[in-house]
């Protein structure tokens, strides 16, 4: 009897993408992030990836005191990986981005393969009013805001947090950004497998043709053969079709608030649980099933949560 092949999802809770006054439900308070990653994990989330926001003012905050309002009890009460941010938002300076993940020692921690635009002011034909004086201007001002990460960047979130055994979601918005895996692959930073987490629909990033997605996987077959474990993330409503698209083909997958605020066409996600069950609902549809936590550890080579340090 053939086994059913385990597809791991990733729930990105919360982050730096949206701010909160596009929708009411991302959650942004320690105790709103803490009930969301835990919901998520309980939907068959193996994976939740966090940031942490200003309880006050809701902006994106790399402040480890924050983080430790919420990791221990996640790690207390649930066996899900942590998956930390060295991504933070695009204005801030490296040092500040890698603090959690270096101080933590997260199982997992995101990884930005390069320097790109990052436009998010389409956004404004949507969102009007918004609740906080810095969110209008975030989002005018991204027409002219680029994500740095420099090579010298990536080697050094590399050197300094795969120290205590934190492994990378490697997150490759365009075709380039394999490249670079591959370069430090090639240099001894990273090692296999990989996880590959396919960025598409983001604007300055490969978009959502299924061309693109085709070449994205072609092009990490052929880098890294066998040596990686491939995952898509699809951006607003690319989310739940290149979900399905991904997972017939072999790839886990990626939801959550942080990467789109949607449940369907003009409907807001309610929660970052409800857009698990969505995508658990296809992947079993297809006759596969979700990984548990153990399994996600064992397919990526993680240190296990003991080693945390939270």
């Amino acid at each position: 009897m053939t086994k059913t092949r385990p597809v791991i999802i990733t729930c990105a809770v919360t982050g730096a993408i949206h701010t909160p006054s596009m929708s009411p439900y991302l959650p942004v308070t320690p105790e709103e992030i803490t009930e969301a990653a835990l919901d998520a994990a309980a939907a068959g989330a193996a994976i939740v990836h966090l940031h942490a926001r200003n309880p006050e003012t809701g902006k994106p905050s790399q402040d480890i005191s924050l983080f430790d309002q919420f990791l221990p009890v996640i790690k207390a009460k649930s066996d899900v990986v942590i998956n930390l941010t060295t991504g933070g938002s695009p204005t801030m300076p490296v040092e500040e981005r890698m603090q959690p993940a270096h101080h933590f020692s997260p199982e997992l921690a995101s990884l930005n393969m390069g320097s790109m635009n990052f436009g998010l002011y389409e956004m404004l034909k949507r969102f009007k009013e918004f609740k906080h004086d810095w969110e209008h201007p975030y989002l005018v001002e991204s027409d002219d805001r680029i994500f740095k990460n420099t090579f010298r960047d990536i080697a050094h979130i590399l050197e300094s947090c795969s120290a205590n055994d934190t492994r990378f979601e490697l997150e490759c918005y365009d075709i380039n950004h394999l490249y670079t895996a591959s370069h430090f692959l090639d240099r001894g930073l990273l090692k296999t497998p990989l996880f590959i987490q396919s960025v598409f629909g983001l604007r300055g990033g490969i978009a959502g043709h299924f061309e693109d997605f085709m070449h994205m996987r072609r092009t990490a077959d052929r880098l890294f053969g066998d040596g990686y474990q491939w995952s898509v993330l699809g951006a607003g409503r690319n989310q739940m079709n290149l979900g399905a698209m991904s997972v017939a083909m072999g790839s886990n997958v990626r939801v959550g608030l942080e990467d789109s605020l949607w449940d369907g066409p003009g409907k807001l996600a309610a929660s970052n649980a409800d857009q698990v069950r969505r995508i658990r609902t296809i992947i079993e549809a297809l006759g596969l099933r979700v990984a548990t936590p153990e399994e996600a550890r064992e397919m990526l080579g993680l240190k296990g949560k003991e080693r945390v340090n939270f």
